[in-house]
């Protein structure tokens, strides 16, 4: 078989990566539906459910926050919505190893079929929650069942080669990249329209202001676990040669904290610590550009949306094209190396500039490095772990992301409000050495 074959996709492949990208696409929509709401809902609850046990929880930790950094000009609205998406990539730092590991027990598509259908539920249960309580019950099921980036990524390992992995890695981040694209702008025409204004008394079955996002979020998922059931095969190579699918009982232990213990190849906990770390700077840029944007040029929410606009178009133009076609010529682990050496300019042109131009300019650095980086260490991850705990290992590459995604957002903010909206930037910028270094240190025997 020459080269040039290797490289491509058979049509039963090709059919496979198709459904797990509508699957993530759909997944993701519907994840990233409530990002445009988060200011509304805390005034809406404030105002319905003011004296909610959870509400008074986290506006009063962000107040006592405030007062003891002298931020009066912080908004806490602004951190509710930080506060709710803390809680769900912290449900996903813990669950993402443990959806991984099931997955190599019981067959992916059992596992993902389970888990879209545990998201569907979390955002039934978003339709009636006229309670904050409601609502938090619902982020903390979504972000429990929330496993399936890791299973899709375990299903393109599956039915990839170390010669195809990153371009099947690419249409994880493409998926990605889209969902993210759409879903917000869908949950902000959504959001125009109040269920309660045109049907008298549904208010007491918790219907909602915001119940149209989460009812047209559920339909996703509920077309997607259909979708899944009668779709996709199971790939999992352990189940489909054995029916026992016996992993040992090192991946069965009951004991969580064993789930993060590291695995037995360097290479691959190398990788997972360069994705934390640099999840951890990026997710704070995430964060914070937007208070950036509209300090320094008075941007509306609408031309805040319009960056994340571009930087989602970025990403699936870079991650559909060179990613997916030139990852594996050049090497994974160069082009990762490459993204961050593209994202540390990034940061810096973003944390001066002072016109749309300079930030913009900022954007498109920070878009091209994140597309490299995320897929390629993606399936760096893949290639250097047995077939047997494919799940497993990326389940906790996942993890990891969550918690960078918790860590990031947090120190960011806490920067910005201290000492001014450069410094997270710079700060992010020096801080991306330390990744640069650990990717660097691994070892691709392929290269030698």
């Amino acid at each position: 078989m020459s080269e040039a074959e290797k490289k491509d996709f058979d049509p039963k492949t090709k059919s496979t990566l198709k459904i797990v990208f509508v699957t993530l696409f759909l997944d993701l929509v519907g994840f990233s539906i409530i990002f445009p709401m988060f200011p509304a809902l805390a005034k809406y609850y404030l105002e319905v459910d003011s004296q909610n046990i959870f509400l008074r929880f986290i506006f009063d930790g962000i107040n006592t926050l405030l007062n003891s950094s002298n931020a009066s000009d912080f908004s806490p609205i602004v951190l509710f919505g930080g506060a709710l998406g803390a809680l769900y990539s912290l449900l996903q730092f813990i669950a993402a190893p443990i959806w991984g590991g099931i997955s190599d027990k019981i067959g992916r598509k059992k596992s993902l079929t389970i888990s879209v259908a545990g998201l569907a539920l979390s955002y039934l249960l978003w339709v009636f929650s006229g309670s904050f309580t409601l609502l938090i019950i619902a982020r903390f099921v979504g972000g429990i069942m929330g496993g399936n980036i890791s299973i899709a990524s375990a299903v393109v390992a599956d039915i990839t080669t170390e010669k195809t992995r990153s371009k099947g890695m690419a249409y994880i981040g493409i998926a990605f990249a889209l969902g993210f694209i759409i879903g917000p702008a869908i949950g902000g025409i959504l959001a125009l329209f109040n269920p309660l204004d045109y049907f008298s008394g549904i208010e007491s079955s918790g219907v909602n202001p915001f119940s149209a996002p989460a009812f047209f979020a559920f339909v996703l998922s509920a077309i997607n676990l259909v979708m899944i059931y009668k779709n996709l095969p199971e790939t999992n190579p352990v189940i489909i040669d054995s029916k026992e699918g016996d992993l040992g009982p090192s991946l069965r232990s009951s004991n969580i904290l064993k789930l993060f213990k590291p695995l037995p190849n360097k290479e691959v906990n190398l990788t997972n610590l360069g994705y934390f770390l640099f999840i951890s700077a990026f997710s704070g840029m995430e964060f914070t550009l937007t208070f950036l944007a509209v300090e320094r040029l008075n941007y509306t929410p609408l031309q805040n949306g319009y960056m994340f606009i571009f930087i989602g178009l970025v990403l699936a133009m870079v991650q559909g094209g060179f990613i997916r076609r030139k990852a594996n010529d050049i090497g994974e682990k160069k082009v990762a190396l490459m993204g961050i050496v593209f994202t540390i300019p990034g940061l810096i042109i973003i944390g001066y500039a002072k016109s749309s131009f300079a930030l913009y300019g900022g954007l498109f650095f920070l878009a091209v490095g994140s597309a490299m980086i995320i897929p390629c260490l993606t399936a760096l991850v893949s290639i250097f772990s047995p077939k047997e705990i494919q799940g497993h290992a990326l389940g906790i590459f996942r993890s990891l992301g969550a918690l960078g995604r918790v860590f990031g957002p947090i120190f960011a903010s806490l920067v910005y409000w201290k000492y001014g909206s450069t410094y997270p930037y710079v700060v992010g910028a020096i801080f991306l050495i330390i990744p640069l270094i650990v990717i660097y240190s691994i070892k691709d025997n392929r290269e030698i």
